[in-house]
């Protein structure tokens, strides 16, 4: 309506009887040029048909080759002009297309044309599928008779040709009124709905929906049997591939040396076979077909580019699953090894000396004693479930060094305090003291989720870092875990009694 709105608005009809009066002016000049051809060719003829005095031998017999030139000229232009015209070479032009705006009646007219128009094909399917389904007993039987009598006698090819006549015969007869039904299986006629002239808005939303999901799965069946056939010749399957490199390789030492009418009963007689008795006994054992049909097997082994996706990524998967789970045994085994060494330790130190005594045994790192490592109070000791500590690394997400990234060491905790102990550098800076106080989240974390259980990290949100510090790689997580999280409450609880 906009549309037309604008066009009564730009055109008017001053222009466009002007525009009239062109054309008309323009067509009467073209019928007098017509009316004024027939009289300048007969002029033409009397003159040239008047033969001149000449003034000399010479002239004349000139003139009259001109005039027998100019008569062969004109006989030939009356006779062939027409298909010389033809052979005139002319300017290719370029035609677009003009698209049709959407409409829900158009588009629900152009459904049922689809279904019309590809019924033929579909019909003639459903009945190749009953013959080789024994739909009917005696019509296939009858059929696969006189095929094979056909393909051994040499007729295969005339057999097929009298079909389509008879088809065509038989569409004849039906065009002029006849009654004749030519399938095996009985036509069930759908009922037809009439096209409505009005649809409201959530009807059309639906018939759009409707046709982009039938158009949507047209196009991927369409997509897997194109991808599949191009899987198939590019070797991306070399299995399937090589089985019809060597049946091709077969074939053609066959036509090389076996003559033609021979290669045409075998492959006659294999078609028949397999189309009347082979695919109806595989369709009613699929365990059969399953083991032993050939084509099907290497069809449905076939596989389409999101399949190949899917299962180099299933590949790639289980590849990192299988090295991750051998590194989580071997540092489990380190791990076991290294515990067990502080358990022998541990035991075989003095019974009569007690922790405030042995302080420089008890409460001591690697690289010296824990408040001077950390940069502590000398009252800040580690807690009595974490006096050995927990062997974890650190995963800073907020680093982009890989020596800062991930860093092996020992987590203690304190009173008030949560200590990383680096194992591969005695300075102060590369450990880590975090405040309990300032922690604003704690959980437990996986780090690879592909790995099986709840994982073996804790995760340590503070004000600080825009990402939280992950401990992972712990053994006893679990436990580190609780000894953590009640301290912290400990903490939090008490800060809040004191504020409050």
């Amino acid at each position: 309506e906009e549309e037309l709105r604008k066009l009564r608005e730009e055109t008017t009809t001053e222009m466009l009887r002007q525009e009239l009066e062109k054309e008309r002016q323009r067509r009467i000049e073209l019928e007098q040029k017509i009316n004024e051809a027939p009289k300048t060719r007969t002029e033409e003829v009397p003159a040239a048909q008047q033969p001149a005095k000449p003034p000399a031998q010479n002239n004349g017999t000139d003139k009259q080759c001109n005039t027998v030139c100019s008569r062969l000229q004109k006989w030939f232009y009356d006779k062939f002009g027409e298909y010389v015209e033809d052979f005139r070479f002319q300017p290719e032009e370029s035609t677009v297309e003009t698209e049709e705006p959407l409409s829900a009646k158009r588009l629900t007219e152009n459904l049922r044309r689809l279904k019309r128009g590809a019924k033929p094909v579909t019909d003639f399917v459903k009945n190749l599928s009953a013959l080789s389904d024994w739909y009917s007993i005696y019509t296939s039987a009858i059929a696969f008779i006189i095929y094979m009598n056909a393909v051994w006698h040499g007729w295969a090819i005339p057999l097929f040709l009298f079909l389509a006549i008879l088809r065509l015969s038989l569409n004849y007869l039906i065009a002029r009124g006849w009654r004749i039904q030519w399938s095996i299986v009985p036509d069930v006629s759908e009922p037809m709905e009439q096209p409505k002239e009005d649809l409201t808005v959530s009807e059309k939303f639906q018939l759009v929906l409707d046709v982009a999901q039938k158009v949507q799965n047209l196009f991927g069946k369409m997509a897997d049997i194109l991808e599949k056939i191009k899987n198939l010749f590019m070797w991306v399957q070399p299995e399937i591939t090589q089985k019809l490199y060597i049946a091709l390789w077969a074939a053609f030492i066959a036509s090389c040396f076996l003559p033609y009418k021979i290669l045409g009963i075998g492959l006659g007689l294999y078609v028949g076979t397999k189309f009347f008795l082979v695919d109806f006994i595989f369709k009613r054992c699929p365990r059969l077909r399953a083991k032993y049909d050939t084509p099907y097997i290497i069809w449905i082994s076939l596989l389409t580019d999101p399949q190949l996706k899917e299962r180099s990524n299933a590949t790639v998967s289980r590849r990192l699953k299988c090295h991750c789970s051998d590194f989580g045994i071997v540092f489990l085994f380190l791990q076991l090894q290294t515990v067990s060494s502080r358990s022998c330790v541990g035991t075989s130190a003095p019974t009569g000396i007690s922790k405030d005594e042995d302080t420089s045994r008890l409460h001591t790192t690697k690289k010296g004693n824990f408040h001077e490592v950390f940069n502590l109070s000398e009252n800040e000791r580690p807690l009595a479930v974490s006096e050995n500590g927990w062997r974890c690394c650190l995963i800073n997400r907020d680093k982009k060094m890989p020596t800062d990234y991930i860093r092996h060491g020992i987590l203690y905790v304190t009173e008030n305090y949560l200590c990383f102990e680096s194992s591969k550098s005695g300075l102060s800076k590369k450990n880590k003291v975090i405040k309990l106080a300032d922690i604003t989240d704690i959980q437990k974390y996986k780090v690879l989720s592909v790995l099986p259980g709840s994982g073996m990290g804790i995760a340590v949100s503070t004000p600080s870092t825009q990402k939280p510090l992950i401990f992972g790689a712990m053994v006893h997580r679990d436990e580190a875990f609780e000894a953590i999280l009640t301290q912290y409450v400990k903490i939090t609880s008490a800060t809040s009694t004191n504020e409050s």
